[in-house]
C-alpha cells in the first residue's frame, strides 16, 4: 500500500490523514531539509525497462528511473516527460501512477540536504527523439530481475518490483 489512508469521523467532520512511505535515510533532525517534489518513470520498452545511468559527482555510476524534479509552475507529468527527455533521449506516454514515496537525503549536485517527494509513474516508450542526452547520462535497457539489483535508491527498487 501507497497511501496509507487514516480517517477519524467526528459528528461534523471526516479527517483523512495521508502517510507517505519512508524509503532510504532516516531523519535527522539537527538538518534543514529543501523539499524538492519529482516525477520518474518506470519506462517500458518491449520486455524491457528505460532506465538511465548517471556519473555521480563521486564519479560512481548509478542506476536510476528516468525523472527529476519539478520546477516552479510545471505539472508532474510536463516535469516527468521533460525529465524523460532530457536524460534518454525518449518520448513516453504515461499509462498509471504507481504512488508516491518519500526520502530524506543529502544531494551533493545540488550542495543540498532534501526531502524529496518522489511520484512514480508506470509509461511506455513511444519514440526516440535525440541522442542528446543530459551531461553523465546515459541511456540503458534492462530486464526486470536485472534492474532491480541495479537500483539502488530502495523506493525504485519497491515500485519496479512490485510491476
Amino acid at each position: 500500500m501507497i497511501y496509507e489512508y487514516v480517517t477519524l469521523n467526528t459528528k461534523t467532520t471526516t479527517f483523512r490523514k495521508i502517510v507517505l512511505r519512508l524509503f532510504g535515510e532516516t531523519v535527522d533532525r539537527k538538518v534543514i531539509y529543501q523539499r524538492r517534489v519529482g516525477a520518474y518513470g518506470i519506462i517500458l520498452h518491449d520486455k524491457e525497462l528505460l532506465l538511465t545511468e548517471q556519473i555521480t559527482s563521486e564519479n560512481n555510476i548509478e542506476v536510476q528511473l528516468p525523472g527529476g524534479g519539478s520546477v516552479k509552475g510545471e505539472s508532474l507529468i510536463q516535469t516527468l516527460n521533460r525529465e524523460v527527455l532530457e536524460e534518454t533521449g525518449w518520448g513516453i506516454k504515461v499509462v498509471k501512477k504507481n504512488g508516491v514515496f518519500q526520502r530524506f537525503t543529502y544531494m551533493p549536485e545540488y550542495k543540498i540536504w532534501a526531502h524529496k517527494i518522489c511520484h512514480v509513474y508506470k509509461c511506455v516508450a513511444t519514440i526516440r527523439k535525440t541522442k542528446l542526452l543530459e551531461k553523465n547520462h546515459r541511456l540503458v535497457f534492462m530486464n526486470k530481475k536485472k534492474a532491480v539489483e541495479a537500483l539502488l535508491d530502495t523506493g525504485f527498487k519497491y515500485f519496479v518490483q512490485s510491476l
